[in-house]
């Protein structure tokens, strides 16, 4: 996405221009022709050449104008251009006629080809688009009270899915979020980003704890494994047959908010979320997380870390290490939290959109990687905005500039 990010940046005036110039192309190529042999007169050897343009429009326009011009090139060269040697009679023309007449068939051929490819390959991307969104489908803008937005790069040229994964779900316990990445990148890992989200989709409203969540997204990886496994050795039968992908694993973080804005999560290998609040953007590091999920077992007591109270217009900013680890062409890393800390004080009015902050931060990322990225980049904003305060409310105090210490449920 990031290099469809960049060639979507060119100038439009720039697009128009060369769509202009490969129309024109094949009739440059035509005037070229004529205004050389006026000019040196080569009895008509010099317009054979005039043979290329029928494939210069085949190939830059369509079939409608490789015809035409190809027809125009054939009446050109019947016509005598200047001094016509002796040697030089009708037969070389029409020769040179008949097999301009044969590059327009093959070309209208060809053209007819690559353009039932062309209409192939957009059905197949549409298809393709529509199963990734699916799979990693998009948020909408706010869940039970809490402001959402998301945003995915794949290292994958033309994918929109690839070894990260996010969703947001609103349960009866909360909402809750999980983001994670899958080892590898790209196109490999799409198989264990489905296993990983049609179980959170499932569990997140059945387990009524974060720690019986994350014990089925731990169930779910290890089934997709040995079945990922048997399908690639066969012949091992029932037995577990041993595979690399026996060795992948996934880091994970679960995010509960409750409905008073208490917040828990449970962490497997996966950077911690910045806090953005009154106060500015500061990492949370509430604990030591655990290993990946597929390193080791789960340990027998998963009680969820506590993470603080979100208060309104808090918000918490969730990434994958694709993220930080992006370099650029100097081979510097990526300040995520300083791009952060200026697009949340550049945003307009005391609390920063979502949406808004995502976007920054992106924009950011693709102009410091330049348009090459080596792993999958997932971003995801939780904003809480459950609780207004109304304007000018007595008893309402604020400890600090843009901290709401207390509201009104909407």
């Amino acid at each position: 996405m990031i290099r469809t990010r960049a060639r979507d940046a060119a100038p439009v005036g720039a697009q128009r221009a060369r769509r202009a110039f490969v129309f024109v192309l094949p009739g440059l190529w035509v005037l070229g022709v004529v205004i050389w042999e006026l000019w040196q007169p080569s009895s008509g050897r010099l317009l054979q050449l005039l043979a290329a343009a029928p494939a210069i429009a085949c190939a830059g326009t369509g079939r409608r104008q490789c015809v035409l011009l190809g027809g125009l090139c054939a009446l050109l060269v019947l016509v005598p251009f200047g001094r016509v040697e002796p040697t030089a009679g009708v037969g070389t023309r029409a020769t040179t006629c008949g097999a301009i007449l044969v590059v327009i068939g093959a070309s209208y051929l060809t053209a007819g080809r690559r353009l039932r490819l062309v209409r192939e390959l957009e059905r197949t991307r549409e298809v393709a688009d529509a199963a990734q969104r699916v799979l990693l489908r998009p948020l909408p803008a706010r869940i039970d009270g809490v402001l959402l937005a998301a945003g995915h790069l794949s290292a994958s040229e033309g994918a929109l899915v690839g070894g990260d994964l996010y969703e947001v779900l609103g349960t009866r316990y909360g909402v809750r979020a999980v983001i994670g990445d899958v080892r590898g990148h790209g196109l490999e890992a799409i198989g264990t980003v489905a296993a990983m989200l049609g179980s959170f989709r499932e569990v997140a409203h059945d387990e009524p704890e974060l720690g019986g969540v994350l014990r089925r997204l731990e169930g779910a990886h290890q089934r997709h494994l040995r079945d990922r496994a048997r399908a690639e050795h066969p012949a091992a039968g029932g037995g577990e047959p041993v595979s690399p992908v026996a060795e992948e694993f996934v880091t994970v973080l679960l995010i509960e908010i409750a409905r008073d804005g208490r917040v828990t999560a449970l962490n497997c290998g996966h950077p911690w979320p910045y806090r953005i609040d009154c106060r500015g953007v500061t990492s949370a590091v509430p604990a030591e997380p655990m290993p990946p999920l597929g390193l080791f077992p789960l340990p027998d007591e998963l009680p969820a870390v506590p993470c603080g109270q979100l208060r309104p217009g808090e918000a918490l900013f969730l990434h994958t290490d694709g993220a930080e680890d992006a370099r650029d062409p100097a081979g510097a890393f990526f300040p995520l939290a300083r791009e952060l800390r200026s697009s949340v004080e550049a945003a307009p009015g005391p609390v920063p959109s979502p949406a808004g902050v995502v976007a920054d931060v992106r924009e950011a990322l693709l102009r410091h990687a330049g348009g090459r990225l080596t792993d999958d980049v997932a971003l995801l904003m939780l904003g809480n905005d459950r609780l207004r305060v109304p304007a000018q409310v007595p008893g309402v105090r604020r400890s600090e500039p843009g901290c709401v210490d207390a509201g009104r449920p909407d």
